[in-house]
């Protein structure tokens, strides 16, 4: 089975503002309404691909209700355990001023509820995939992570993670099967500027050597680079396209890497399929078609 976390999501209200004005009352001229949240913008990329996965975390209120029905319609499993207090958080962005938004805080996770999703996770074994995506709300342990690798190390689990600086590296050790930094956050670990997909191939190596077992950096423009388990580098420029929403394009590379590596145990078809898919979710209004990573995908070829 496959399973994705996702410790806070949200429904993400996206809405387009012409000639947006301070202090002033302004109205949309198009919005969107969609569930958001790292793991489950793996478990939507993976729908659109024809794998089904299972979606855990947490949720609350009549917000969370939706983001679960919401998912459940295009066919993601619910494995979301409810707290009973507070809301899942609204997140407002607003696509006509780039990388503008408002996050909310989502609801307080207490220790009991934090056991139950560890519950869930410890039934996980040999053959099953688990992406651990994003931040760490603000009332849980900022070793979440690390909790999740202790408990199923040397089960056999194939665990993607996407994550930064402390949260990364702090994974190391436990082996991950890929983790996918983007060239800015490696800079950041190492107090480098990386600008070239030559530049980061060291960088990626030495996270390799520190534990992870695949090394895939993003690099939007720049394109992509992966340093596989076999110790084989690829890379690949960025596909041709207008990038109409970068937002989910990491989560993308990450489903469509993982989606490859499982159709046919293949380093450099599972990258080309995380390349397809990232471009082709930012060349998207929304997360990346199965049409539409073909298209890219072939591209690529």
């Amino acid at each position: 089975m496959i399973y994705t976390v996702t410790f806070n999501p949200s429904l993400d209200y996206i809405v387009a503002v012409e000639d947006f004005k301070l202090g002033l009352t302004n109205r949309t001229n198009s919005e969107l309404l969609l569930p958001g949240g790292k793991g489950i913008n793996v478990s939507t990329v993976l729908m659109n691909l024809g794998i089904e996965s299972t979606a855990l975390g947490f949720v609350a209120g009549f917000t969370g209700e939706e983001v679960v029905r919401r998912l459940e319609k295009t066919g993601v499993k619910n494995g979301f355990i409810r707290i009973e207090e507070g809301f899942t958080r609204i997140n407002l962005k607003l696509k006509t001023i780039d990388g503008t938004e408002i996050n909310g805080m989502g609801p307080v996770i207490c220790e009991e509820k934090i056991q139950l999703l560890m519950d869930k996770l410890d039934t996980l074994g040999e053959g099953d995939v688990l992406f651990l995506s994003g931040s760490i709300p603000a009332s849980m342990p900022d070793d979440a992570y690390q909790k999740i690798m202790e408990l199923l190390d040397g089960r056999g689990v194939r665990i993607a993670v996407d994550a930064t600086k402390d949260l990364l590296m702090n994974v190391l050790p436990y082996h991950p099967f890929l983790i996918k930094p983007n060239n800015h956050e490696l800079g950041e670990i190492f107090g480098v500027e990386l600008r070239t997909r030559e530049s980061v191939v060291p960088y990626a190596r030495e996270l390799k050597e520190k534990g992870a077992e695949n090394v895939l950096v993003s690099m939007a423009g720049e394109g992509a680079v992966l340093i596989a388990a076999d110790g084989s580098v690829y890379e690949a420029p960025a596909p041709k396209g207008k990038l109409i929403n970068g937002v989910g394009a990491g989560d993308s590379m990450v489903a469509g890497f993982m989606a490859g590596y499982m159709e046919k145990q293949d380093y450099e078809y599972a990258f080309h399929m995380g390349v397809a898919a990232g471009s082709a979710s930012a060349f998207s209004e929304n997360l990346a078609t199965k049409l539409e990573i073909e298209a890219v995908y072939r591209q690529l070829q």
